[in-house]
């Protein structure tokens, strides 16, 4: 493992730096033909060294996310695109993005978030992200009690063999998988202190986190909110070199979850819309595996 670690986050400082501007890009903040900070700024703001923002900066590169030109920096060409049938600002304000979407949940007092996805990365470093923005809008608002967060998320199960990511030299599976279970056991373990975090900082008042394992290769990942409202999206697999923490690099099949396209869907009052279907459809196959197929972690 590389040298330099997270703290409270968890996980080596390359794999937080990535999810982070992984996290951005498909937010918005750093958009599609915009650049990234210069590689000292990007040192400066996370801790560590260029030569992890260097690392990180060729992992985002084999991913498709940015291109990187010598004297022209780090150009993001690509974006997380959110397809909604909800028109823009009757439910939500401007744009949906994974962030907005679970920002604009945590408003409401009661909280019930159901997540089935590769590991918990993406949702733990969207959580860290917004965590500042929280706190400086709702001192600003003063905003009356925080909300009852619930959360149940269900991975894949460790013993299962996943046919992604999966090195293309059969000599270089086991450090390929083990790379993988790195970040999926950091990600798992740092999300209860994401969420102590935030209740800590006032704004959650309490939360419930239950994680499960199913012996199922996920072929896509889905957010479901207050068994009202879902993200949905399709694991696209992609032939690319993986970047190890040591800097050598491994021609793997992934798949690049923030990559995906993600659908929006709204219960509404007709229970036969087309996004009431899809909702509850979600939530009772999402019930049924967390119950009937699913282990404890």
């Amino acid at each position: 493992m590389d040298a330099e670690r997270v703290g409270d986050g968890g996980g080596t400082e390359f794999d937080r730096v990535a999810a982070a501007l992984r996290v951005r890009i498909a937010d918005g903040t750093y958009p599609v033909n915009g650049t990234l900070p210069p590689q000292r700024a990007l040192a400066e703001e996370f801790g560590v060294s260029r030569d992890t923002v260097q690392r990180v900066i060729r992992e985002l590169t084999s991913e498709g996310w940015i291109e990187s030109r010598r004297g022209s920096g780090s150009r993001v060409i690509r974006s997380q695109r959110i397809e909604s049938s909800t028109p823009r600002g009757v439910h939500r304000r401007g744009a949906v993005t994974v962030g907005s979407f679970i920002e604009q949940a945590f408003d409401l007092q009661e909280v019930a978030l159901d997540v089935y996805t590769l590991t918990a990365e993406s949702l733990g470093m969207h959580l860290q992200m917004l965590q500042a923005e929280w706190v400086r809008v709702r001192r600003a608002e003063s905003r009356p009690s925080p909300p009852r967060v619930s959360v149940r998320l269900l991975l894949p199960s460790e013993d299962l063999e996943l046919p992604y990511p999966r090195a293309m030299n059969p000599g270089e599976a086991g450090t390929v998988r083990e790379r993988h279970l790195g970040i999926a056991r950091d990600a798992m373990a740092s999300l209860p202190r994401v969420l102590a975090s935030l209740q800590a900082s006032k704004l959650v008042e309490s939360f419930d986190l239950q994680v499960r394992h199913v012996a199922l290769p996920p072929a896509f990942k889905v957010y479901l909110f207050n068994e009202s409202e879902a993200l949905f999206g399709p694991y696209v697999v992609d032939e690319r070199p993986i970047v190890l923490d040591s800097g050598r690099e491994i021609e793997a099949l992934d798949v690049i979850g923030l990559g995906a396209t993600l659908t929006h869907h709204i219960r509404d009052g007709d229970p036969n819309s087309p996004g009431s279907t899809f909702v509850d459809s979600m939530q009772s196959w999402f019930n049924s595996v967390w119950d009937l197929l699913a282990e404890a972690a």
